[in-house]
């Protein structure tokens, strides 16, 4: 009965806030009941609420501080004083330690476990005060593998594949307690490694005597494996199989998808196989939803940048391009933008080629030309939907370009994305697409140009004076920066100087006198000169920004942004 009183009380409590109605309370607890799952883990699953909502809703009741694992810096003292297994058994995170005071900050989410927090208190010894934060269950798990570190466990299974002998200690790799095929627990501990490493992408690489194993990691591939070739007809078919792939045909290129339950959320995984010399070249897209939909205030955007995106956001219709070559994290930010508006008073209807991230409240579609269903077709079918937002994956022809503009012209925000690399290079391309100028002009809300940096390690980035070549690309801005930083590498980033990744964005606020502008073909030249009038930064400028703030390094800018423009003479 306490546990049912506890149930109704979550979701009362989120009823009286507003946050899910009575109908989603009655459909979870109906869910419940077929169930063993936690009310608020249902809730989230089901799209009524997100984790960080509940975290806090109950933080607040008990009159507790909640905790957002994601902005936390590990603290080594703090994680010395308690032992890695005890914190996986008790779902509990230490997150700091004041030596003067004598506190250990630990996050949990159980406040009420008085058991555990008894049993830490007796191994840490009287002198110690205990400070309980509240955190997201699915948090939990992923930040005590982050700061406790974790290994590949695949040496093991290796050995067990070879010898033919039982590794036991790798058998909760698979997620259970039985025994599995050591080349079901070999994939799952690589797939498990890359997400717990922040992987985009997972490559395995067929060479003539062996499988390379790469991740792709903020931008980089870098090497995690190298097996003999023995191993590649085993992994390529389990990995054929659980993508739902052909496992006889070897000949032509397949696509696939899987899932995977990591720390109490799903993972999906894009699969995409290509016939080699040597055989097939497997690459995995990792899609994890929870780490690639952010709010725009996640993003670290800078101030400036966030005023102007509102304001592209607050016009009813027309049509928002975002540009970028692929992997420039596109797609992530028309997500965030549309988090921004998505709510029950809208219609969003998108079209994607695949739809990566299932979201809620979001009608989403995939094209498909078995079907007959293109972007142009898929844009005629939603107008018949009542749309009021519309997402269109991508602009790649005449007749989706026309369709998306006639979209806008009718009343209805447009959100795409466009090739090109540059805000302003978006122009020709429309054109030599075949848009014309009138058409463009006061139809286009805004363009977003975007790349993706990776940002230096706090722990170890180094400071040093600019060379006199560094002080020219870094033009009038240098007279400010008496010291860059530059990457170094230590435990904490896995001695690569970088850890996570930050967009810069060139953004181009379309208004009346940048309408007439593109209605009269002006060149490139004109059109610049007058967004610069308008506060227009270029990414090179943005880019630069973010060096002299000690975000990132000028090697690192000049790898994904054009600077060679700022060298005089």
């Amino acid at each position: 009965m306490s546990e049912q009183r506890k149930k109704l009380r979550l979701g009362e409590l989120l009823v009286q806030q507003g946050l899910i109605t009575k109908d989603q309370l009655a459909i979870v607890l109906a869910e419940q009941r077929n169930s063993n799952v936690p009310i608020g883990r249902l809730m989230v699953r089901l799209g009524f609420v997100t984790e960080t909502a509940i975290r806090d809703i109950m933080a607040r009741t008990v009159g507790q501080e909640s905790i957002d694992l994601s902005q936390v810096i590990a603290d080594p003292e703090a994680l010395s004083l308690v032992p890695e297994d005890f914190a996986r058994r008790n779902h509990i995170l230490p997150i700091a330690f004041d030596p003067v005071e004598h506190v250990l900050t630990i996050a949990t989410n159980d406040l009420f476990n008085v058991l555990v927090l008894d049993q830490l208190r007796s191994m840490l010894g009287p002198q110690v005060e205990l400070k309980a934060q509240l955190a997201a269950e699915a948090q939990l798990g992923d930040y005590i593998d982050q700061f406790y570190g974790h290994e590949l466990s695949v040496d093991g299974i290796l050995t067990e594949i070879e010898t033919g002998e039982i590794d036991y200690d790798s058998l909760q790799v698979g997620g259970d307690d039985e025994y599995t095929q050591p080349m079901v627990r070999l994939i799952n501990a690589i797939l498990v490694d890359s997400v717990k490493r922040g992987a985009s992408d997972i490559h395995f690489e067929p060479e003539y005597a062996f499988l390379r194993i790469r991740y792709r990691i903020d931008g980089v591939l870098e090497t995690v494996r190298s097996l003999h070739k023995t191993y590649m007809a085993g992994i390529t078919v389990r990995l054929k199989v659980v993508s739902e792939m052909n496992i006889a045909e070897t000949r032509a290129p397949q696509d696939g998808r899987l899932s995977l339950t990591l720390n109490g959320r799903p993972v999906d995984f894009r699969v995409s196989t290509q016939p080699t010399i040597y055989g097939e070249n497997i690459v995995l897209r990792v899609l994890d939803r929870e780490k690639s939909v952010l709010s725009l205030d996640r993003m670290n955007l800078a101030k400036a940048t966030i005023q102007k995106l509102d304001v592209m956001l607050s016009r009813p219709e027309g049509i928002l391009v975002v540009t970028g070559p692929t992997g420039s994290g596109k797609t992530t930010t028309l997500y965030s933008l549309l988090a921004q508006v998505n709510d029950e008073t809208v219609n969003i209807m998108t079209l994607e080629d695949p739809v990566e991230y299932p979201l809620t409240l979001m009608r989403q579609t995939s094209v498909n030309e078995l079907a007959r269903m293109d972007f142009a077709n898929g844009i005629r079918s939603i107008m018949r939907q009542d749309p009021d937002i519309i997402l269109v994956g991508e602009v790649r022809d005449k007749e989706t370009a026309e369709m998306a503009f006639r979209a806008a012209m009718t009343g209805h925000q447009v959100f795409t994305t466009l090739h090109t690399n540059s805000a302003l290079g978006a122009f020709p391309r429309l054109l030599d697409i075949g848009i014309q100028p009138d058409i463009m002009a006061g139809n286009i809300i805004g363009i977003i140009a975007q790349r993706l940096v990776r940002v230096l390690c706090p722990h170890c980035k180094e400071a040093y004076a600019p060379s006199p070549e560094e002080r020219m690309l870094l033009g009038a801005a240098a007279d400010h920066a008496s010291f860059l930083y530059r990457p170094v590498g230590c435990k904490h980033c896995g001695n690569k100087g970088y850890r996570g990744r930050t967009p810069i964005m060139e953004l181009l606020v379309m208004d009346s006198d940048l309408d007439e502008l593109v209605a009269r073909r002006a060149t490139a030249k004109e059109l610049r000169a007058e967004a610069v009038s308008k506060g227009f930064r270029s990414l090179s400028e943005e880019g630069i920004t973010r060096v002299i703030e000690g975000v990132t390094s000028l090697a690192e800018v000049a790898r994904t942004v054009d600077l060679t423009g700022r060298i005089r003479g």
